[in-house]
């Protein structure tokens, strides 16, 4: 029954904010046509506000689950959300390994997932660029293909918004390879050079 509720749950939001998206917020969508109808994703991308999990959530034609802050829980809305998008629920600077088991689970069975790997709103200013590695270890362990995403605009209404979905970017690569952090580090410098190159896209 929960399930049922939540198929329909999403129904409805998916076609409620796709409407307050494009006429309130004037969002403008780009590139839906780069992602792959199937297959394991991980859709990353720049972190500017509270609307970007939703966005996503509802403009990128995939079922799929975010990894969200445990503190949304206490907003009404964004744990409304979160339930009916079956977020995983995250608690910062915790060692519980649930959330990676639970990641790993869904992109094993070709789910797709949504990471922020600035790890909080506009991290690459506060971290000196730097990308946390979840998405990074994720994709090396489980093979599934990155989908970067390029946010533009400050999320305010009336004013020009975009979301710019670029090529999925394969790391099979580096399937041979041990994953250390050296090799983290460097899917993260190549997914922030797409994500970037996005992101100063004229729209």
């Amino acid at each position: 029954m929960e399930k049922i509720l939540k198929k329909i749950s999403r129904g409805i939001v998916i076609v409620v904010l796709n409407i307050v998206f494009r006429t309130v917020y004037r969002l403008k969508i780009i590139g839906t046509e780069n992602i792959p109808k199937e297959g394991a994703l991980i859709f990353c991308g720049n972190h500017k506000s509270y609307l970007d999990p939703p966005a996503i959530s509802v403009t990128n034609k995939r079922k799929m689950s975010f990894l969200a802050k445990e503190e949304l829980k206490n907003n009404l809305l964004f744990a409304f959300l979160c339930w009916a998008f079956e977020s995983i629920w995250v608690k910062r600077d915790s060692k519980d390994i649930g959330p990676i088991k639970q990641s790993l689970t869904i992109l094993k069975s070709g789910g797709c997932l949504g990471i922020f790997p600035e790890g909080t709103r506009n991290g690459m200013k506060k971290n000196n660029g730097e990308l946390k590695n979840g998405a990074a270890y994720l994709a090396l362990k489980t093979g599934a293909k990155i989908v970067p995403i390029g946010i533009i605009g400050d999320a305010k209404p009336f004013t020009k918004n975009a979301l710019i979905y670029g090529k999925p970017i394969d790391f099979s690569k580096y399937k041979e390879n041990k994953i250390d952090k050296e090799l983290e580090e460097k899917v993260n410098d190549e997914l922030k050079e797409e994500i970037i190159k996005l992101t100063n896209t004229q729209i």
